[in-house]
């Protein structure tokens, strides 16, 4: 992560750099969820422990990445 961060932020030669925080959560928050759904078999619940946030959180997070 950390050498797919400086590779951005090298590749940016002085442009202004915004919202960074945004974008690494969108491009790692959707995978994360995805993988960790798929190692609890689709268990909700097991997979909001996994990640250490609620059943009602996982699945909100749900409905905006897979609009479900």
């Amino acid at each position: 992560m950390r050498g797919a961060l400086r590779c951005y932020l090298s590749h940016m030669h002085g442009h202004a750099v915004e919202d960074l925080y945004q974008l690494v959560l969108e491009e790692v928050e959707r995978p994360l969820i995805e993988t960790v759904l798929e190692c609890a078999d689709n268990n909700q619940t097991v997979a909001a422990r996994m990640l250490g946030i609620s059943r009602g959180t996982l699945r909100k997070k749900m409905k905006t990445f897979f609009d479900c």
